[in-house]
């Protein structure tokens, strides 16, 4: 598994929503939903308790109890909520979090070193990682058994056909 204590960062506060302390919330993960399997959040130095979320446009409406009002919600604005990565549930077999591939090496099936990992994005169709060759060019390939026959921990294998 990856590094159990690393950080991983589930969602941001956009802002104050009303005059109760209510925020906003970019997030980051599965959704609204997906924040109530945490009680509390990481954010900066200070931790944040959970009492509830909703969904909202673009987002969430989470209340959190250290927060009373409008003013303590807007010195919030650009807070990372984040939990440590012991805290997500046990994936299945052939899940991943995005978070753990992000900076892994690859290499192609031939066995030459092709880069790093810098980003997923999902267009509607599945996951694409975007990798970063060592001359700086980017190309992405798509997270598919055909493309991307094995990865772990250590590292991402991409099928030769598919490296640029």
């Amino acid at each position: 598994m990856a590094d159990a204590n690393r950080p991983v960062t589930l969602a941001a506060i956009a802002g104050a929503h009303g005059v109760r302390g209510e925020v906003r919330l970019k997030l980051f993960g599965e959704g609204a939903e997906a924040l109530r399997a945490f009680s509390v959040f990481d954010a900066g130095a200070s931790k944040l308790t959970l009492k509830s979320v909703r969904p909202a446009n673009q987002g969430a409406v989470a209340t959190f109890a250290e927060v009373n009002d409008r003013s303590a919600a807007e010195a919030l604005r650009g807070t990372l909520l984040t939990v440590p990565r012991s805290a997500l549930p046990t994936l299945g077999e052939g899940e991943y979090y995005h978070h753990d591939l992000l900076g892994l090496p690859c290499v192609s099936t031939d066995g030459a070193a092709i880069g790093h990992v810098v980003g997923i994005e999902n267009f509607g169709a599945g996951d694409i990682l975007e990798i970063e060759k060592p001359d700086g060019k980017r190309f992405m390939v798509p997270m598919t058994a055909q493309a991307v026959p094995t990865w772990s921990d250590d590292g991402v294998t991409v099928a030769a056909a598919f490296v640029e």
